[in-house]
């Protein structure tokens, strides 16, 4: 660093600098993601999983223990502003692109409007009060910093979330995206994660300043006039732009460039609304999933990019907040270990007992368990929240991204072992198929 930045002392060559650690970066993390999923689908997982861990890899848990000079050298010679917008522009598309993928008629039937609800609220609830429990015992000890019922929510909220981007991309790899379960899932998710979002606007307040009832209160009402709004107004815009742009179903310049600032202003609204971007790139993806051409096209030209460039930078910029080994203790191990139980046996056992309270069959009803009790990138994104805040100690934060990395490694073993049962037909991660090749 202290070489280049003597050879990069003017205005313009300090511009040349970012651009060469931003682009040094970001070809070691493509590389290690590819790589990290390659080695992922060789053992049976969703190539996401690797993705994840790769980008814990790249961060002081093992690549700054291992090569501390060469890890800061990379990482640390410019401010992390640039990933940090990289990574979100990402989402913000990923979140459309998945919003695309589902085939919500199934709701249009009262037995699956009733299990998404039953589904939603039990695997929010019980976790929830889990997490909160176990937050409130654990609290003095583990974050003696932060103030202890800000500490306790934050984590009950990481505990009872759902990661919508994640499921919805394992459930991609195994094509069940517009199979009953997949949508009764990706919708009690997304149900998840609107109330978590508001939980996280709520308990942020908390966290800063005193709760106001009133203004919650109007937040929440913003919510759902946004929804309203772009379902009955700007959906059947949308689709006129659609049809007024698009040459023979081709993606032409002009229709992404609409497209594209209609997933951005989405964004832009969800995110004055406290209720974060990416909620409003689903959105916008959701009330297009139906337009078969678009979704068509889109899938060819955008999605490989989206999910080959942009989704690993945000996993290698968590992980680059992440060290595991700061649990330097077998006490430190045990309350992550204790996290792991409560979190999984929460999850699992608040979906499994709805969706069979909503008339599953046992096997639909694991099913269901499994696949809401996976966390990922929501959980990630609402322990990143909390850690700026102070809210959670940097030994709590390593141990909910274990958490998350638990709850996602073990979703896709179980679903190939649990579909087939279920009635859902297998298309493994594993083995090439065209949902692989359409999503990696």
């Amino acid at each position: 660093m202290s070489t280049l930045s003597h050879v990069f002392d003017l205005p313009a060559q300090k511009s040349e600098l970012l651009i060469f650690f931003t682009l040094l970066q970001l070809s070691i993390i493509i590389l290690a993601a590819r790589m990290g999923g390659e080695i992922a689908t060789r053992i049976g997982q969703a190539a996401v999983v690797g993705e994840i861990i790769a980008g814990i890899v790249l961060g002081p848990s093992l690549f700054g223990l291992l090569m501390p000079g060469t890890f800061h050298y990379i990482f640390h010679s410019i401010p992390a502003g640039p990933l940090d917008a990289l990574s979100q522009l990402g989402l913000i598309l990923l979140m459309f692109q998945i919003g695309l993928e589902f085939d919500f008629s199934h709701l249009k039937e009262k037995a699956n409007r009733n299990a998404v609800l039953w589904v939603a609220t039990a695997s929010m609830l019980v976790p929830f009060v889990l997490g909160l429990g176990f937050a409130l015992v654990s609290a003095p000890l583990l974050s003696p910093q932060a103030e202890p019922w800000a500490s306790a929510l934050f984590i009950a909220t990481a505990f009872s979330i759902t990661a919508v981007p994640i499921l919805g991309r394992i459930m991609m790899e195994f094509g069940m995206t517009r199979s009953r379960l997949g949508v009764i899932a990706i919708s009690a998710a997304a149900i998840n994660d609107v109330v978590g979002w508001l939980l996280l606007a709520l308990v942020t307040t908390l966290a800063l300043s005193h709760f106001e009832a009133i203004a919650f209160a109007i937040k929440v009402f913003l919510v759902f006039a946004f929804i309203i709004i772009w379902i009955f107004g700007i959906r059947p815009l949308m689709k006129w732009v659609i049809r007024r742009f698009s040459a023979g179903g081709k993606l032409t310049p002009h229709l992404l460039g609409i497209i594209l600032i209609s997933i951005f202003v989405s964004g832009l609204i969800t995110s004055s609304l406290g209720i974060f971007t990416i909620f409003g790139g689903f959105i916008m993806g959701v009330i297009l999933h139906d337009a078969n051409e678009f979704v068509e096209a889109w899938n060819e030209r955008v999605s490989p990019f989206v999910l080959v460039f942009f989704l690993p930078i945000f996993f290698t910029y968590t992980g680059l907040r992440t060290n595991i080994g700061g649990l330097d203790s077998a006490s430190l191990w045990g309350w992550c270990g204790l996290i792991l139980l409560l979190a999984t046996v929460g999850k699992f056992g608040g979906a499994y007992g709805a969706a069979r309270i909503a008339g599953l069959n046992h096997h639909q009803a694991k099913v269901m368990g499994i696949m809401m009790n996976t966390r990922a990138l929501m959980e990630l994104i609402v322990i990143n929240v909390g850690y700026d805040l102070g809210a959670i100690s940097q030994q709590v934060f390593t141990m909910l991204v274990i958490m998350a990395i638990f709850s996602t490694i073990i979703t896709t073993p179980f679903l190939r072992a649990w579909l087939p049962r279920a009635g859902v037909q297998l298309t493994s991660p594993a083995l090439p198929c065209p949902s692989d090749h359409k999503t990696v």
